[in-house]
């Protein structure tokens, strides 16, 4: 990724889409500093610090601390994610959306794409609303002053900040390297790394202290910290190989004779990627999970300990057992989605019949898609369980650390969707940009 990005420098093009794309994440993170006004920070902060194992500390992790310190970007790019999975499936359910969608050309897009940025906006407003009101019943008051201006002052706050993500990841999308949604995520769980690693420091050091060990609290430290990294080395290698690894269906094309030359009887191959859906699956199944929590961001009793609705946050909690198989269940449901979107067999088998080739073994036509059909569908389930289990797998090991009496095992918990979000967004912004790189460099068949 290193070579690649050395080679992306050199061309005068892609250095200027790797600068602007360097130059919004800069305005992210500038805006993911500024307070709302009327909030005690700190003070929020502090509170926030203490539901860090409830699912308010994964949706910090992915505005980058932001959402903790109620800063304008707060909400992140919560709002645009909920809308664009609302937006595709009512593409699917409305008859006349799927015709503009499939249809309306660019044009269609441009107004898919208006849908979608209203719709986020009224998802930004009702989730300011929602923390407004969790804001308003944290105690002591964080509030410096409270009544119908402050409110309004920074609920639009939230909502422009949410919109000026939404415009910021459009405009990287168009003129920057990647994808705008995955490369902000991107940035704000990177920024949040070095807290979550002082957390674990913090977490051992309080596990040691007070207690009779056989040995220095500092060496426990160093191998805690060995485990960890050797266990997300590992687990990154995992995610890099499942991402590269693929099907290979053999293609023959048979021979024509057009004039007087002879045309095919070569012999090639369809790619089928093991996890054809990338990262947006975790990344949609995460926003959906998150749900309860914003919910439970309208109700003031649901920070109150023994109220019904605080008891359904702690069992939509991101380190336990409920959330998980949501969480897991969302997860294979959007892998089988996107991959019914992204790649349907009848067309293929259509197309190679109309080019001359076939599968070796099935006639062309429905055999052909059949076949083609029952191998994505096998595919599917193993990219889908492969991406639940790497994004639950430091969750389990979170909460065995948790049973251990170590503090620090949240923040590994969260660190699960973290890491797969991470590893694919890097991966499919190194494949971006070579892309770009091979096209750019095609000489072409005049030179």
């Amino acid at each position: 990724m290193i070579q690649t990005i050395r080679s992306a420098w050199k061309v005068q093009e892609l250095r200027n889409k790797l600068l602007f794309t360097l130059f919004v994440l800069l305005i992210f993170r500038v805006g993911a500093t500024i307070p709302v006004p009327f909030i005690d920070s700190d003070m929020l902060s502090q509170y926030m610090t203490e539901q860090s194992a409830s699912i308010f500390g994964l949706l910090n992790v992915m505005s980058g601390d932001a959402f903790a310190y109620a800063t304008v970007f707060a909400l992140s790019i919560q709002p645009y994610i909920n809308s664009s999975i609302i937006v595709q499936l009512l593409t699917i359910a409305i008859p006349a959306l799927e015709r503009l969608s499939r249809d309306g050309g660019e044009e269609g897009k441009r107004k898919i794409a208006a849908i979608t940025r209203y719709v986020t906006v009224a998802i930004a407003l009702l989730q300011a609303f929602g923390y407004y009101t969790l804001i308003r019943s944290v105690e002591p008051s964080v509030l410096s002053t409270d009544g119908v201006w402050p409110a309004i002052v920074i609920i639009a706050a939230f909502t422009a900040g949410s919109a000026f993500v939404m415009w910021l990841g459009e405009q990287v999308t168009e003129f920057g390297v990647g994808n705008g949604i995955s490369i902000i995520l991107f940035a704000g769980i990177v920024a949040r790394g070095p807290s979550m690693v002082t957390s674990v420091i913090s977490g051992v050091n309080s596990w040691t202290s007070g207690r009779e060990l056989p040995v220095p609290g500092w060496l426990v430290l160093v191998g805690v910290a060995l485990l960890v990294v050797i266990a997300m080395l590992l687990l990154v290698l995992f995610v890099v190989f499942i991402s590269n690894a693929e099907r290979r269906i053999p293609v023959q094309y048979a021979k024509r004779v057009v004039g007087r030359k002879m045309y095919g009887g070569q012999s090639s191959h369809i790619p089928i990627k093991v996890n054809m859906s990338g990262v947006m699956p975790v990344i949609f199944a995460q926003a959906i999970a998150s749900i309860p929590a914003t919910i439970g961001m309208f109700v003031p009793s649901a920070q109150t300990e023994g109220s019904g609705w605080y008891t359904f946050l702690q069992i939509f909690d991101s380190t336990g057992l409920v959330y998980s198989i949501v969480y897991f269940l969302l997860i294979v449901m959007f892998s089988y989605f996107y991959n019914t979107i992204q790649f349907n067999p009848v067309e293929v088998s259509n197309n190679l019949k109309k080019n001359g080739g076939f599968i070796p073994g099935f006639r062309p036509g429905k055999p052909t898609a059949d076949f083609l059909q029952k191998v994505i569908s096998r595919l599917t389930l193993f990219g889908a369980l492969y991406l639940a289990v790497v994004a639950l797998l430091p969750a389990i090991t979170g909460n065995i650390m948790i049973a251990l009496g170590f503090s620090a095992g949240s923040s590994l918990a969260i660190g699960g969707t973290s890491i797969i979000i991470v590893v694919g967004v890097a991966l499919e912004t190194a494949k971006t940009l070579e892309a770009q790189l091979m096209m750019r460099h095609y000489k072409g068949f005049l030179e």
